[in-house]
């Protein structure tokens, strides 16, 4: 499977330097298609399930300047948005950069 994504996208996981973090819902569509788009780059990324956890609800709010909604994501603590601002990204071609970059 790897060596499929690094044929179409020329890029292997250990070129991403980025510590990438996301908050989820288990079946939120808007989280699948997230975490779609860094597992397709071959992206490495820690996930925060945070399904009927208020607290950790709370945590994300307060990282995410006040942002409610899921996912939310992380990379190398700088907040992104979520899904659409990170598909956003990828379209202007910046979130490889984003990625490449170390902590």
């Amino acid at each position: 499977m790897q060596s499929l994504i690094d044929f179409f996208l020329g890029r292997t996981s250990e070129q991403v330097n980025a510590n990438v973090e996301i908050y989820t819902w288990q079946t939120c569509p808007y989280c699948i298609r997230a975490k779609l788009l860094l597992r397709w780059k071959g992206v490495p990324f820690t996930e925060y399930k945070i399904d009927g956890d208020g607290g950790a609800r709370v945590r994300m709010a307060q990282r995410a300047n006040g942002r409610r909604t899921v996912p939310q994501i992380f990379i190398n603590d700088r907040h992104v948005g979520g899904c659409d601002d990170l598909y956003a990204l990828d379209r202007q071609g910046k979130l490889d950069g984003l990625l490449v970059e170390g902590e």
